[in-house]
């Protein structure tokens, strides 16, 4: 089966600034995949490259086949598109709203109360554009991205701003988009967002992507370190530790031991250590790297600077 998505040797300047620089992926059908990195390093622009609205300079990008700008009538038919900047009429209804995209396309358009009443906004069909919250209106960018039964969906920071609650429930809805056979392509600098709904990511940096795998996949690769932090007042404790397999080092500071090492049964062997020497522990807990970890060991720095 051919990916929903090839991109390959893409770039794209504005003026002496170059915002995307031979970027290559592609995005299979029926994956949640996405486009990561802090803000600034290219992903709106990648984005709005493949979903035809910029040109890029250079490389070529297949949608569902189809040519994003030689043939844009044809594959606005079968994409439905949130953007990061998306705005409506302050005093547009949500019903008004959602009527006013089916009518934009020439396919027969989904039920749109029945979209509605699936992303809980049924109540406020009738409610103006500007009374809705930050997450009910996300909600109705997702109804009018999903109106004409796309196959693919562009989602571009979609949680950005929104309190934690209201980015879970956003999460959920977009588990849903993927459930109901759509593939789904979107943006976010959040390493969390990330983690909890992609299939697969790419890594984006000063417009290069720099690598492109599973979360577990990146993780697994570029940090394979693992730590254990427990509390303990057994006196022999350091030396125990320090004799566990794949461990790198173990300091202790007023009872408290860190103890880091790296290897799938690393926090096993800890585990059987404290078991087998009857070592009796107030506090334990493990730190596991993120995707926040694979960025900085990639890059050198924090993707929230």
């Amino acid at each position: 089966m051919p990916p929903v998505i090839q991109i390959s040797g893409v770039r794209k300047t504005y003026g002496s600034t170059v915002a995307v620089e031979e970027a290559s992926f592609e995005v299979n059908e029926g994956e949640i995949f996405g486009l990561i990195g802090p803000n600034g390093a290219g992903k709106t622009t990648t984005m709005e490259c493949i979903e035809g609205l910029r040109k890029p300079d250079r490389g070529a990008i297949a949608v569902l086949g189809l040519d994003p700008f030689r043939q844009v009538y044809k594959l606005q038919e079968r994409i439905g598109v949130q953007l990061q900047q998306a705005q409506l009429q302050k005093r547009i209804k949500v019903w008004e709203a959602v009527d006013l995209w089916a009518s934009l396309y020439r396919k027969k358009a989904v039920d749109g109360e029945r979209l509605l009443e699936q992303l809980g906004l049924s109540d406020k069909r009738g409610s103006w554009f500007m009374n809705l919250s930050g997450g009910q209106k996300q909600r109705l960018f997702i109804a009018l991205a999903l109106i004409n039964d796309p196959e693919v969906v562009f989602l571009d920071e979609l949680t950005t701003g929104l309190d934690p609650q209201a980015r879970c429930a956003i999460w959920d809805l977009v588990r849903g988009i993927r459930e109901r056979g759509k593939t789904v392509f979107l943006t976010t600098h959040l390493m969390e967002e990330a983690e909890r709904l992609c299939d697969r990511v790419a890594i984006m940096e000063h417009g290069r992507i720099i690598d492109i795998d599973t979360p577990e996949g990146l993780v697994a690769r570029h940090c394979p370190e693992r730590t254990v932090v427990l509390d303990t007042e057994n006196a022999t404790a350091k030396e125990l530790f320090q004799q566990i397999s794949g461990v790198e080092s173990v300091t202790c500071i007023d009872k408290r031991f860190t103890i880091g090492g790296r290897g799938d049964d690393f926090v096993t062997e800890v585990i059987h250590c404290l078991s087998e020497n009857r070592i009796r522990v107030t506090d334990f807990r493990t730190i596991l790297p993120n995707l926040e970890d694979v960025f900085l060991k990639l890059t050198g720095r924090s993707i929230r600077e």
